[in-house]
């Protein structure tokens, strides 16, 4: 049985060059890239190489990108390296409420330790409201990060308008999580008044383990991490040389292809809620399918619900059947409670508890989506079968 995977947004496969990249790179140069002799040298040179080409294709420069083992460690590094450096005695912070955990427990992390926090609330389509931003900032705000595309429902955030709006109150620096943006969602960090921007390689096809952060120059940061002055004095451990230029020779590769590989995604995300329409027992959750509106959602993300009934057991199902699916984000994915993300949208708890996140990539064509309807279909019937049968009388 052919095995369909549909969980790009938590990890997409290697693209086939860039796996070619990394083993060479692996077998030729394993030398530290801060040692001093030629090897040493030259394992320094191919990294900084990779960093331009990361500046280039992101509209940063070379000096904004701080490379980190990815998404997580970047997310960590804006929040807290912008609380640590700032000399406030009180400090405030503003999140949306559909963030990643790796920004919404790092909040909550800072706002133990005395930290205000303020979580902006979303729509029903889960989409942050500027005005509720604005309205959040106080004279001791350091620091609002609200991300680009959310990774549950695909959803992108109006963060060129956060932006604008921010910008009437210097003192506050703007963070963005881009991990589940790039290589989907056009952006230029020289064009975005974002002040730190953070990315991943292994959600655009690079290797895991590797990410990086954006930081505006002028923007001060207090490091995580103690140790040596690699990454401009931000991030101290040795440079994954290999697995930095790989994750730079994914991303041209994605942004190469990012206006072809966009109409086709959109393609399969109409085609896919024509099938959702076709369910009964699904509800689509997020923006709908609207072609005025394929700047409010990135293509390859969608997020239904079968309310009243365990994701997990459909989750399986489906896998049995060949089609792997997820619930929630992958950090989250094994726990029973539901969606942080659903809940924040106004959606109750069944619908919530009963959410399953569909992501697709390069790799998958129109017949591909009519298997997964097909499938669902199945899983489904059998389920409501055996609702039936341990129904009581």
């Amino acid at each position: 049985m052919k095995t369909y995977y549909f969980d790009h947004s938590a990890s997409a496969p290697m693209w086939p060059k860039v796996v070619d990249t990394m083993t060479e790179l692996m077998k030729l140069h394993y030398s530290n890239a801060s040692s001093l002799h030629r090897s040493g040298i030259e394992a320094s040179k191919l990294a900084e190489r990779a960093r331009a080409s990361v500046a280039e294709r992101m509209g940063a420069m070379p000096q904004e990108v701080v490379f980190t083992s990815g998404g997580t460690e970047s997310n960590n590094l804006a929040l807290k390296g912008l609380v640590g450096i700032s000399a406030r005695a009180t400090k405030h912070i503003v999140v949306s409420a559909i963030e990643h955990a790796s920004v919404f427990e790092c909040a909550r992390q800072l706002e133990a330790q005395g930290v205000q926090l303020t979580i902006v609330p979303v729509d029903r389509e889960g989409r942050v409201d500027v005005a509720e931003v604005v309205k959040a900032i106080r004279k001791n705000t350091v620091l609002v990060s609200v991300m680009h595309v959310n990774n549950e429902t695909g959803g992108v955030q109006p963060i060129g308008e956060i932006a604008r709006a921010l910008a009437e109150h210097p003192h506050v620096k703007f963070h963005v999580d881009g991990v589940q943006a790039i290589g989907k969602v056009p952006f230029s960090f020289a064009e975005s008044g974002v002040h730190l921007y953070s990315g991943s390689a292994h959600k655009f096809g690079g290797p895991k383990g590797t990410g990086f952060l954006l930081v505006k120059e002028g923007v001060e940061l207090a490091p995580l991490f103690g140790g040596g002055s690699h990454e401009h004095g931000l991030r101290a451990g040795t440079t994954n040389v290999p697995a930095v230029v790989a994750m730079s020779q994914a991303l041209r590769l994605s942004l190469e292809s990012l206006d072809d590989r966009r109409l086709r995604m959109f393609g399969l995300r109409r085609k896919l809620r024509d099938i959702v329409e076709g369910i009964p027992e699904l509800l689509w959750n997020g923006i709908g399918v609207d072609p005025d509106r394929e700047n409010d959602t990135a293509p390859h993300v969608v997020n239904i619900s079968y309310p009243g009934m365990r994701p997990e057991v459909l989750i399986h199902m489906m896998e049995e059947n060949g089609i792997l699916l997820s619930t929630q984000s992958a950090c989250s994915s094994k726990s029973l409670k539901p969606s942080r993300v659903l809940l924040a949208m106004g959606h109750d708890a069944d619908r919530a508890s009963g959410g399953i996140r569909i992501s697709f990539g390069d790799e998958h064509e129109a017949n591909d989506l009519d298997e997964l309807g097909e499938r669902l279909k199945q899983a489904i019937s059998q389920l409501k079968a055996l609702e039936k049968r341990s129904r009581p009388g």
